[in-house]
């Protein structure tokens, strides 16, 4: 009888574990599929769009899907946008998931607009807009051509650095409030260096993105690893003087994709470095996450973990995308906690899939719906389509597939 029993507990375990395994591939192989079909929509959109564009907008340049515009209709931008690179990249994780040579093409088409912004000193989104783009496709074609644009975007990002403050200058606006401000945002944009450094072999910028880090993380967050949004410094004195929200819902609050933001990036600085600082700092920020006590049961953010009228909150998918890239990756560095982080981040990419995803056909070719840009003050973009979960989601999914398989999640 007792051999029975051991037996039967033997099956049901192999059952489970063959169940689990199972929906773990489905997710990511049914997720993919539909964003084929949608992003073959997506293009259809954004023809139509395109038709009916206004010599302003045809002067500016816009190309590639953000989000609805207020109307409900499909709102393209130009390559200045920071959000300029995602949707190419999302091409490039199809062709990176696919092979398929009609993804890589249209990755090509989509990506060459935002070149231009290689020389465009004015913002710190570099990382975003090219290495989103070009280094997804350097890294899958190993093109030339690609390389020497994120050399030269990482040099034109490196004019954005004060060596005395040790940090990466965020915005140029709102000169009459801020002197210096630095976004945690910003944590994003490192790799861009970091890449530039590994084929340049320019130590410059790795000391540049690390300094960044560094002061950021000496800087940005309270004692128990919430993030604040903008720190701002004193140009002479170098320390800050403002600490603040721009996108959450005070100065105090825990805005939700700010929280994502550092898990990836300090995440992805310990990858780069091996600083052991930066290991704890993405161990701290993601329990702070996945433990807060505000976190749905789903592991899909409110937009701002303080927001005043929570349960009745817009969400935020792309803090939830955005975090699950991150908890796998760190899932692989933190062996004693990697299960949970795992576990975290695979019910995120679960519901998502499951109950954020857009109509098939529908919602103008984008992925997954209730994002939210900002809800500070008046707010924008409250519960739209966002171009960057939809990015990260494909990431996040290329991560888990990547993990499962080969026990890494970099990609």
């Amino acid at each position: 009888m007792k051999n029975s029993i051991i037996t039967l507990a033997m099956s049901l375990s192999i059952v489970a574990c063959t169940t689990t395994a199972k929906q773990s591939a489905d997710v990511v192989a049914d997720s993919f599929d539909f964003a084929s079909k949608q992003l073959n929509y997506a293009f259809t959109a954004i023809d139509s769009a395109k038709a009916n564009l206004t010599p302003e907008q045809i002067e500016k340049g816009v190309f590639t899907p953000r989000s609805f515009t207020k109307d409900g209709g499909l709102s393209l931008i130009a390559s200045r946008d920071w959000c300029s690179g995602f949707f190419p990249g999302e091409l490039w994780y199809m062709y990176e998931y696919t092979g398929d040579e009609a993804w890589r093409k249209k990755a090509e088409e989509f990506t060459a607009p935002v070149e231009k912004e290689k020389t465009n000193g004015g913002t710190h989104d570099m990382g975003f807009k090219v290495y989103c783009s070009f280094g997804n496709g350097y890294r899958l074609t190993k093109n030339p051509a690609y390389r020497d644009i994120i050399l030269e975007a990482a040099s034109t990002l490196t004019t954005r650095y004060n060596d005395k403050i040790g940090a990466i200058r965020s915005w140029d606006h709102h000169k009459d409030v801020w002197q210096y401000p630095v976004i945690i945002d910003n944590m994003m944009n490192l790799e861009l260096l970091y890449a530039a450094f590994k084929e340049s072999g320019d130590s410059t910028y790795y000391n540049i993105a690390t300094n960044h880090a560094l002061t950021t993380l000496k800087n940005h967050f309270r004692d128990d690893f919430s993030s604040y949004h903008v720190v701002d410094y004193d140009t002479v004195t170098a320390t800050p003087r403002i600490k603040q929200t721009h996108q959450g819902y005070n100065d105090e609050s825990a805005w939700s994709r700010g929280q994502s933001w550092g898990l990836y990036g300090y995440t992805m600085c310990y990858r780069e470095t091996g600083l052991p600082e930066f290991l704890e700092q993405a161990k701290a920020i993601a329990n702070y996450i996945g433990e807060h006590p505000n976190m749905p049961e789903d592991m899909v953010p409110y937009w701002d973990y303080n927001a005043p009228n929570i349960p009745d909150e817009p969400r935020d998918a792309s803090a939830a995308a955005v975090a699950a890239c991150g908890l796998y990756e760190l899932s692989t560095y933190d062996k004693e906690n990697g299960a949970k982080y795992k576990e975290w981040a695979d019910k995120m990419v679960e519901s998502l899939s499951s109950n954020y995803r857009a109509t098939l056909n529908g919602d103008h070719g984008f992925l997954l719906l209730h994002s939210t840009g900002s809800g500070h003050g008046a707010g924008f973009e409250m519960d739209y389509p966002l171009v960057y979960a939809d990015y990260y989601f494909l990431e996040a999914l290329l991560k888990k597939a990547k993990l499962e398989k080969e026990g890494t999640a970099i990609l």
